[in-house]
Parts: C-alpha cells; sequence; structure tokens
C-alpha cells in the first residue's frame, strides 16, 4: 500500500496509518518484526507485508532482497518512490483506506473466537472467497470471530495490521451459499467493538473497484480516509551491491 502521506498527528509526527505496516511492526506488533537495516518484514508464514522507509536508497532495496531472497514477491507499504531497475512490479491496485467515523459496533453472540485449531478451515474459506492473503499464522495478528452452520466455518472476519491506536479489520469474508444474511455486516461490528473495547479505532483497507464492500463500509459508519495502492513487486534474481 503506498500513497503520498495525506495527514499528521496532534503532536506533528507522520499520521500512524500512512504506513500501517511499518507503524505496527514498530509498535503493537514489534515482536513479529524482522529487521535488516531499516526494513522490516512479518515473518512469512504470519503476513506478507514488507514495511521500507517512505523514500527508500539502494541499501533499503539491497537489504529487502537479502530479507526475502531473490525472485521472491514482495508487497510494500507506504513507500513514495518506484523501486529500482530489474525489480519487477507484478500488481498495482488503486486502494482506499477507510476509518471509524460513528461505526454502529455491537457483538454478535452467534459469532465465535476461532482459534489455532481452527486454521485449516479458515484458509479453506478464504481460499474459496479470496478477501486476501491469510496465512498459518496470520490469527496470531488479533481476534479472529466466525460464524458456524451445521459445525461448518461460512464466515470469519478479524484484526490485521495494528499502528498504536488502531487496528485493522480484515479477513472479511462469507462462503457463497450463506452470503445475503448479514453475517460479514455482524461480523465487522462484532470486530470493531472488541477494538473500541481495548481504546482502538478500527480501520479497513478495500480495493477501489469494489464498491459494494466500500458501500457497505461507509453504510456501517466507517469514512473514507485516503486513497492508496497496493503494490507488489519481484525481488530480481541479482541484486547489485549498494
Amino acid at each position: 500500500m503506498s500513497n503520498a502521506p495525506s495527514g499528521w498527528d496532534a503532536a506533528g509526527e507522520p499520521h500512524p496509518l500512512d504506513a500501517p505496516a511499518r507503524s505496527s511492526l514498530n509498535g503493537p506488533h514489534a515482536h513479529f518484526a524482522e529487521r535488516r537495516g531499516n526494513v522490516l518484514r512479518y515473518p512469512a508464514d504470519v503476513a506478507t507485508f514488507t514495511a521500507l522507509p517512505e523514500e527508500p536508497d539502494a541499501t533499503d532495496w539491497e537489504d529487502i532482497a537479502t530479507l526475502v531472497g531473490p525472485g521472491e514477491v514482495v508487497p510494500l507499504n507506504g513507500v513514495r518512490t518506484p523501486p529500482p531497475d530489474g525489480w519487477e512490479v507484478v500488481m498495482r491496485l488503486a486502494g482506499v483506506q477507510l476509518v471509524d467515523d460513528g461505526v454502529r459496533a455491537a457483538p454478535y453472540e452467534e459469532a465465535v473466537r476461532l482459534e489455532r485449531k481452527d486454521v485449516p478451515e479458515m484458509i479453506e474459506l478464504v481460499e474459496r472467497t479470496k478477501p486476501g492473503p491469510f496465512l498459518p499464522r496470520t490469527i496470531e495478528m488479533g481476534t479472529y470471530l466466525g460464524v458456524r452452520r451445521n459445525g461448518a466455518l461460512v464466515a470469519m472476519a478479524g484484526e490485521r495490521l495494528h499502528p498504536p491506536g488502531w487496528t485493522e479489520i480484515s479477513a472479511v469474508c462469507t462462503d457463497e451459499a450463506f452470503r445475503g444474511q448479514g453475517l460479514a455486516t455482524r461480523l465487522v461490528l462484532a470486530v470493531a467493538h472488541g477494538i473500541r473495547g481495548r481504546g482502538e479505532t478500527p480501520f479497513m483497507h478495500a480495493a477501489a473497484s469494489n464498491t459494494n464492500a466500500i458501500r457497505l463500509y461507509e453504510s456501517l459508519g466507517f469514512r473514507l480516509r485516503r486513497t492508496t495502492t497496493f503494490l507488489a513487486v519481484r525481488v530480481p534474481d541479482h541484486v547489485p551491491v549498494a
């Protein structure tokens, strides 16, 4: 996710949501952080996010290549400059960032907290519904809630990035056979309720083309904070030493 900074916090610092992965890895998710120089990343089985400085230099690009390895695809976050020659851009997708602006957060009695034993089902549901990456240890990033019908997991939503004072709601998905029942809506509001209960503020990301989801989230009380770009690049087979 990449875009020019869109705001500053009350202390005159860049807003933590302008580079949420970097803010997370330098803050509440520091225990996950793998670091080389100025580059941070989540473990490969937790999340795909890698965070560079806003304007990385040649050494930063070399460090990210060393961290992830040649030929690997790297989602980037908060980077304002294009990658060097030899780095292939494999995805560039317009997106939006939405923040809580009066969300009607509420618990959901049917929702159950998902645990490690549920991860295989969670991965299977994600593979069917395609809300975005979900890896074997993604569940460690926060609370995930699900709905079961006849014992099967049919919908879920949970917490992902965690900049100081904020928590991202992610992995919102419903099995096709159970759509139209408001399960995703109730789960989003329930996850938001838990985030609010910790004194934090919910936020979300969505592809700009996913207008139905954006309309839904706005109807729940989220508002557009900024546009952004979801960017992924492939590390070249050989990176020149800076």
